[in-house]
């Protein structure tokens, strides 16, 4: 979208015989030019402002909260390190372990202690599959949980009774990990 088009032209702020003046129509369409310019640039700065639609500022947030800075990856997995680690401050408990994944499964998750082997349970339950960035997560994990604690994920697949109302073609043309995940 263009600046111009996002602030209203100033001269209709100003009385009607300046109108037809080319040098006041000129100035005039600079200055909103200018200050619509001026809006889209503040916009950027306070979109950078929320990890959700920081893009040029994530290296800023990164380096703020003791992460590796990886421009090879993509923003959303940039942002779900970023969100994972802010909720993963303070006392670790199951439900800061369980809000810190599910930034990272985009779903729900269930957290379960086991107290008799000093460990806990991590259960994507909320969506089918390994969650795309589990080397973040683990690193995250890794870092909030104490360190006398172990941990295990469970992950939640198709069940082959969903499978059942497909045809041959229609499940032949699927990969394996398609089929894992289908809904």
């Amino acid at each position: 979208m263009a600046a111009n088009e996002l602030f209203t032209d100033l001269m209709d702020y100003l009385p009607d015989y300046y109108r037809g003046i080319l040098e006041m129509e000129t100035v005039q369409g600079i200055h909103t030019a200018e200050c619509g310019d001026a809006w889209l640039a503040l916009e950027d700065h306070r979109g950078q402002l929320n990890v959700d639609t920081a893009t040029w500022l994530l290296d800023r947030w990164e380096n703020e909260l003791g992460l590796n800075v990886d421009r090879t990856k993509t923003y959303a997995a940039r942002r779900e390190r970023i969100t994972a680690k802010l909720r993963g401050a303070g006392t670790t408990t199951p439900d800061m372990i369980r809000r810190t994944a599910s930034a990272f499964s985009g779903g729900e998750v269930e957290v379960a202690e086991v107290p008799g082997e000093y460990s806990f349970e991590v259960r994507f339950v909320g969506t089918l599959g390994i969650p795309a960035n589990l080397d973040d997560l683990i690193q995250i994990i890794e870092e909030i949980k104490p360190a006398h604690l172990d941990y295990r994920f469970q992950y939640t697949f198709t069940w082959w009774t969903a499978l059942k109302a497909l045809t041959w073609s229609v499940a032949h043309a699927k990969t394996w990990e398609d089929l894992r995940v289908y809904e």
